[in-house]
């Protein structure tokens, strides 16, 4: 039996003024192969960070937007997945982010995985059936809800 760690990410569904989400593209290598992977910024939660800080970090590190707001709680995803031998056990907490700021900056990537990822947009109806994970996906139809809900609401 392969060793388990279990851990809790923070993450973002990025939208711009136009109602697009932000999705990170990269290919990495995976078991020898490469794999085209369609994601949201996410990652680990520091010590002493709230999930809403380190999901705003991470947006940042990933994707080179580092000014947004936090406009909802999309809730938690869990994720079960086997890497190099190892077995990972994910909790996922995103939130619904709107960019105060269009312009992005320099991401800071932590690792060179991280390096590799370049930003996309999708409209919302497009977004969920791009993203390569299924609690991405279910996370960003939250979202996809959400903007439509607003949509009607005006």
């Amino acid at each position: 039996m392969s060793q388990k760690i279990v851990y809790k990410t923070a993450g973002g569904v990025v939208i711009n003024e136009r109602n697009e989400i932000l999705a990170l593209e990269r290919i990495v290598t995976r078991g020898g192969q490469d794999v085209h992977e369609v994601r949201l910024p996410k990652g680990h939660i520091d010590p002493g960070e709230t999930d809403e800080e380190a999901a705003i970090r991470e947006v940042g590190e990933e994707s080179g937007y580092w000014h947004v707001d936090i406009i909802a709680d999309l809730g938690e995803g869990h994720s079960s997945f086997e890497l190099d031998g190892l077995r990972y056990e994910r909790d996922e907490r995103y939130f619904l982010m709107r960019l105060s700021d269009t312009r992005p900056a320099a991401p800071q990537p932590v690792s060179a995985e991280e390096a590799l990822f370049s930003p996309l947009w999708f409209l919302p109806e497009e977004a969920p059936r791009r993203m390569t994970y299924t609690t991405e996906r279910i996370m960003v139809a939250r979202a996809r809800d959400i903007i439509q809900n607003q949509k009607q609401e005006n």
